[in-house]
């Protein structure tokens, strides 16, 4: 039988299909998905669940000038997969090719890069003010939003206002019970509540139907009509939230009810206002395992072996641990001698490696959804009270939080902790994940210390200092295997604004903040088989810097080479040049490697490392190079 999905070239192809056809077309984007992950990691889960939800809106509404956006953008591989990118389907997630989340530059149906949860509804809103405003009020406007991000607080202020200003937006609701992990709050069991049997859903069209029936007899029989049909919605309970918020509430329906899902979105589009429409899918819909586990196989390890029936007989062996992994158990293990401290994280129990600490200290372990803000002030919270609250939050998703380490915690100068995972470059995860920007946003506020491990004997030491420490601390790691640089002498006590000088140099020396400290030390390597003496410093700290030790390298070495896995744009190399003016001292010869002003794409760290000029053999190069100019000037 001839496969359907190679001759989708756009959405409009769809509409040639049968029903019988569109069926088996779900089937094979499902198979598609089966077989990227027979390459490389990537998300699963998610995208199983919204197949039969992709196709019912792609053959309802015509996006090519009618508005849609995805949130969380890690579900948008079925719209990839039939909007002309099926040819290049096998790059996604490697350099150069498709990037796991939308990408306009890609296709003109993804119309953002929608890698942080909760602001499609805002922007959707924006887009269709922007084609109002402009003459074009006959666009279609959609967001679709999963449950584990509804939370979100910007949800609920782009509800609001949707709300007061009666916008024609059709939100939907894509409910699965299930963020990343298992959703947690009061409004995941609202949810819930909406979740009847068919049977009472079905009483309910019919009560309905019926008072959609009653004739007109006046104001006062159509005002006591509707305060009964209002009654009848808040005993029923489906949607009285939205409702009391502005929108009109439709459903639930099932997500994977193909010909359903068209019918209701038939419907819907004739329809003005604030729409919302509550779908029940299940993430991992189609592959029984990804359904009974949508944890493991939101982002699984990649499958040695496919049987019948879509069956993952096995995976692959995985790689070795990571700095993850080593903070987690540095966690752990301190929540075990101090009864004080706390742990918090933003919907991210599995991806911070947070299970053990959750089985064990489920008192003291708080998962508060996609809310990042609301975590850093709850910890602030903590730490006035008097316990040792640590903020386990990506780099990237610390952003989010950014006036509440400002005001909640630096303002009162706290004792939080921040532990910023996937700081630096997260490989295929791309632009929107990678941990580009915390050292310039957490060096800048006063009370506020910043540290990064050079390896994995910096991790322990580290956190203990942290939680001993007496006011706000950040430490940032990255997605990476942990690796231990060889010494001469034991690794240097960790002291707070402290550096540890792995060697010294006559012709110059690298000086490192976080884990490329191996990087520089494989570049002196290479640079002392050519006869350099280039030493290397494991700076530690950013703030409070070690003007000490790093001052002495720039006032007495001829080369001096800042290295950071973070924007070079107010980074480490940037504080080192502002201590360096403060003191008075000549900074001509140090030179900062960084990540550079733009947004770096997706694609293996080691390769966008090289492309950054972070390897050892970029950086042994920087040397060379500044070293040819010395001898020829």
């Amino acid at each position: 039988m001839t496969k359907l999905l190679p001759r989708i070239k756009s959405p409009a192809d769809l509409h040639g299909l049968t029903d019988e056809q569109l069926q088996g077309l779900t089937h094979e984007i499902r198979d598609e998905l089966i077989r990227v992950l027979t390459t490389r990691p990537a998300h699963f889960a998610s995208n199983l669940g919204v197949v039969e939800l992709c196709l019912a809106l792609h053959l309802t509404f015509d996006f090519t000038k009618d508005r849609l956006i995805w949130d969380t953008g890690h579900q948008i591989y079925p719209q990839k997969l039939i909007t002309g990118r099926y040819d290049r389907f096998h790059t996604i997630r490697t350099k150069g090719g498709l990037m796991g989340f939308p990408h306009p530059g890609e296709s003109p149906f993804d119309l953002f890069m929608t890698g942080h949860a909760g602001c499609s509804v805002s922007t959707v809103s924006g887009l269709k003010a922007g084609d109002d405003l402009l003459g074009r009020g006959d666009r279609k406007a959609v967001a679709v939003i999963g449950d584990g991000a509804l939370p979100s607080g910007i949800v609920f202020e782009a509800f609001n206002n949707i709300g007061g200003m009666g916008q024609d937006v059709l939100v939907i609701l894509n409910d699965n019970k299930m963020s990343i992990c298992p959703r947690t709050g009061g409004l995941a069991r609202y949810l819930d509540q909406c979740r009847m049997t068919g049977l009472y859903r079905g009483g309910k069209r019919r009560l309905n139907q019926l008072l959609s029936n009653i004739p007109v007899l006046g104001s006062m029989a159509q005002s006591a009509l509707e305060q009964f049909r209002d009654g009848l919605k808040a005993f029923l309970k489906d949607g009285m939230l939205f409702e009391e918020l502005g929108f009109r509430y439709f459903g639930p329906v099932d997500g994977h009810d193909l010909p359903g899902l068209r019918k209701i979105l038939r419907d819907l589009k004739g329809q003005n206002g604030p729409l919302l429409l509550h779908v029940f899918t299940n993430k991992g819909h189609g592959v029984a395992q990804a359904a009974d586990d949508p944890v493991t196989y939101h982002t699984p390890p990649v499958f040695e072996e496919v049987g019948p029936d879509r069956h993952v007989v096995s995976f692959k062996k995985g790689g070795g641990k990571g700095y993850t992994d080593a903070v987690s158990f540095a966690l752990h293990e301190a929540m075990q001698d101090d009864p004080k401290v706390a742990v918090l994280t933003a919907a991210m129990c599995q991806g911070n490696k947070l299970e053990k600490v959750r089985e064990d200290f489920p008192d003291r372990f708080f998962d508060v959804g996609i809310c990042e803000s609301h975590a850093v002030a709850f910890a602030a919270g903590m730490a006035k009270a008097g316990m040792k609250p640590v903020v386990d939050i990506y780099s990237t998703f610390l952003q989010r939080s950014f006036d509440q380490v400002f005001q909640e915690v630096c303002l009162q100068n706290l004792p939080v902790v921040f532990c910023m995972d996937r700081a630096g470059l997260t490989g295929p995860d791309g632009p929107t994940h990678h941990g580009a920007f915390d050292v310039p946003y957490m060096r800048l506020f006063p009370n506020m210390a910043s540290m990064a491990p050079g390896d994995e004997a910096d991790v322990r030491p580290m956190l203990r200092l942290a939680l001993d420490h007496a006011g706000p601390i950040s430490m940032r790691y990255p997605k990476a295997n942990l690796e231990l640089v060889a010494r001469e002498q034991p690794a240097a006590p960790v002291e707070l604004g402290k550096a540890e000088v792995i060697s010294w140099g006559e012709d110059g020396c690298f000086v490192a903040f976080g884990t490329l400290l191996s990087n520089c030390v494989a570049a002196a390597k290479k640079l002392a088989a050519e006869g350099l003496s280039v030493g290397v410093i494991n700076a530690r700290f950013v703030k409070p810097l070690d003007r000490e030790t790093i001052l002495r390298a720039v006032e007495t070495l001829p080369l001096v080479v800042t290295v950071e896995e973070g924007t070079i744009e107010g980074g480490f190399g940037s504080a080192v040049l502002e201590a360096a003016n403060a003191a008075g001292v000549d900074a001509r010869n140090v030179v900062r490697c960084g990540l550079p002003d733009r947004f770096v794409e997706h694609g293996d760290r080691n390769e966008l490392l090289a492309d950054c000029g972070l390897s050892p053999e970029k950086l042994a190069a920087v040397v060379r190079a500044r070293r040819a100019v010395a001898v020829a000037g």
